[in-house]
């Protein structure tokens, strides 16, 4: 056995392998998910997934072997660039489901709102890394944070895409959050925001949008309109029960009832056939990824270090709590897929991006105990 290691390169079995194929675990239990889904089929869901679950799987072992350097060098001119391609997609999006969020590269469509979820981490961490600690509780470490959340914000919602604007905004105050900034402001701030929901919804949120946040405070009001897709999701999740109906014997998904099961309410199709206990897995699945991220953090060396490490593992913790919470009638239903579970590559993609700059995070630590 030893020899057998001794031949594995350095690089290689350095790497975190534990959390590697902890998601690469959660990923697969995805691909059965999603063969359920489509009727004991790999097409046209779970085929494609796993493809994209290598391809990226491999892309994050290549991200971690970058310095965390680099990722300080890069994460400004990355943001200026992603707000470019917002404006773009404002031009010249392809629009796709009634959305305009995508740009048309011919081979792919390129989503640059997902890839600002990680932009606004960077760029926010870099704007307190270079301020000095002492101007963290006055009012220049507050402005210039807000105006980098709230330009790429209102560009997503004009798309319109309010999960993913409201991912964007929770990462970039999380940073500020991590970095220092009183408490009380975040008390005033919310205390505000609760206080113009009633104007945000009657005004600046799209019918769609609307008639989400209503249909979460009454559900039951239209149960085969604007209720149906939380009403069977709820079906579908308590009809699994503790153990749930088995893997390919689920009702509601087989039978059409419960929509986009293989997307947003994917949570649904897994609860019906796995049971609670498939779910508390999953939970318990994400919550080691995110604890080994906040390892991670609390071990790096710089200050843009941790409070990006720290920043992307609350990223994953947002992902799959909103989901979630919004499967079971907990929250509106917002559009935030259950990353490495939801069938698409977007939430796939800037999950496995995280994980690879948490690895080169990671790999930078250990190499500033060796010295």
């Amino acid at each position: 056995m030893s020899s057998f290691t001794a031949a594995i390169p350095a690089p290689i079995a350095a790497l975190p392998w534990r959390i590697i194929f902890l998601v690469l675990a959660i990923g697969g239990f995805g691909l059965l998910v999603l063969y359920s889904a489509a009727g004991g089929s790999l097409r046209p869901y779970a085929l494609p997934q796993g493809i994209r679950l290598v391809g990226f799987t491999g892309m994050a072992v290549i991200m971690s072997r970058v310095r965390a350097e680099r990722w300080d060098q890069v994460a400004l001119p990355l943001y200026a660039m992603l707000l470019v391609l917002l404006l773009l997609v404002e031009v010249a999006g392809a629009v796709r489901g009634g959305s305009q969020r995508w740009i048309d590269l011919g081979l792919i469509r390129l989503q640059p709102s997902e890839l600002m979820k990680l932009a606004i981490v960077l760029a926010c961490a870099k704007f307190y890394d270079m301020l000095p600690p002492n101007e963290t509780r006055r009012w220049g470490a507050l402005w210039p944070a807000g105006l980098l959340i709230g330009m790429p914000v209102l560009l997503v919602m004009k798309q319109p895409d309010l999960g993913t604007a409201l991912m964007i905004a929770a990462g970039g105050v999380t940073v500020m959050f991590l970095a220092g900034i009183p408490l009380r402001l975040f008390v005033g701030g919310g205390l505000a925001l609760a206080a113009a929901i009633p104007l945000a919804v009657n005004f600046l949120l799209h019918d769609y949008q609307r008639n989400r946040v209503l249909t979460f405070l009454n559900p039951e009001n239209d149960p085969l309109g604007t209720g149906y897709h939380i009403t069977q999701s709820k079906i579908a999740i308590g009809s699994g029960g503790i153990w749930g109906k088995g893997f390919l014997h689920g009702t509601q998904s087989h039978l059409q009832y419960l929509p986009e099961g293989h997307t947003d309410f994917a949570l649904a199709t897994m609860m019906e056939e796995w049971g609670l206990i498939g779910g508390l897995g999953l939970i318990i699945a994400f919550t080691l990824l995110v604890q080994w991220g906040l390892s991670v953090a609390a071990k790096a060396e710089t200050r843009f270090a941790r409070l990006t490490a720290a920043a992307l593992s609350a990223t994953i913790f947002y992902y799959f709590a909103i989901n979630m919470a919004m499967v079971m009638g907990l929250a509106p239903v917002v559009g935030v897929p259950l990353p490495l579970i939801s069938n698409g590559g977007s939430a796939q993609m800037t999950i496995m991006l995280i994980l690879g700059i948490l690895m080169s995070i990671e790999r930078q630590n250990r190499q500033a105990v060796r010295w």
